[in-house]
């Protein structure tokens, strides 16, 4: 690898970082076009380019989430039970997602990925009030909404704060609570995606050297290796800030990056 792709992926792993702490998302949403990005100038088969991009995404979520958990744990902030109740629909979601998109095209994925990703920060900036008597639902509910937001996760390479901080806002969850939460979601997803991953990837022809399955190992090593770092310091500026303009910084960085993989999908 060529030191400038050294240099970019060591930044990109500092900024992700900071925002997984800020936002609770995992980094992924930021993570996947601009991996898709530095895959293509690196020359990988266009083919599994968003896949790749996907799944490297996912197994970085690994480390940069329990950098980040800690941060919000340390603040108390963090909605232990909505955690444990939603865990297990997702570790499903999340083994299910990646298969899904194993089968797609790479254009067909990247499209999903900026419709949903844009859809998810409209209703982040709508921001309608939730009905004050709507609240989580219970373990059969919780159970269905955890797998769906593992699947979706799984399948577009995030953490699920895109989908888990507006569900627990909707819910009535307080919007710091909901992002610290998140977090500690974003391991769970991360596991089992990775792994799904790795299963689906194993003997694919034309994937790079030094790729496990989709993962590809070396821009995982190096992004993770400065994430942990930041991601605290994401986690303590999102204690300091105003809910709006936490859910307004949410909204437009989706916003940007919906568009980016819109245009993936249509080039």
């Amino acid at each position: 690898m060529d030191l400038h792709f050294i240099l970019i992926l060591v930044i990109l792993g500092a900024f992700t970082g900071f925002a997984a702490g800020l936002l609770g998302i995992g980094g992924g949403m930021i993570l996947v076009p601009f991996l898709t990005m530095i895959f293509t100038s690196m020359h990988f088969d266009p083919a599994h380019v968003v896949h790749i991009a996907i799944a490297t995404s996912l197994a970085t979520i690994l480390f940069t989430s329990l950098s980040s958990i800690r941060a919000h744990h340390k603040r108390g902030a963090v909605r232990w039970n909505i955690a444990m109740l939603l865990t297990p629909g997702i570790l499903i979601g999340s083994w299910i997602g990646p298969a899904i998109a194993a089968h797609l095209e790479t254009r067909v994925l990247a499209g999903f990925f900026a419709l949903f990703v844009g859809f998810s920060a409209f209703q982040t900036l709508k921001n309608k009030k939730p009905k004050a008597s709507r609240e989580l639902p219970g373990m059969g509910g919780m159970l269905a909404a955890g797998s769906g937001i593992g699947t979706l996760s799984g399948m577009v390479g995030a953490g699920g704060g895109f989908i888990s901080v507006p569900y627990m806002v909707w819910c009535n969850v307080p919007i710091h609570n909901a992002v610290a939460t998140s977090a500690v979601l974003g391991f769970p997803i991360a596991l089992a995606g990775s792994l799904s991953y790795i299963y689906t990837g194993w003997n694919t022809p034309g994937l790079p050297e030094q790729a496990l399955g989709y993962v590809y190992l070396p821009a995982l090593l190096l992004i993770a290796a400065t994430s942990v770092f930041t991601a605290p310091l994401g986690a303590r500026t999102a204690h300091a800030m105003d809910t709006s303009a936490l859910k307004k910084t949410f909204a437009i960085i989706l916003f940007i990056l919906a568009a980016y993989m819109l245009y993936k999908a249509l080039g």
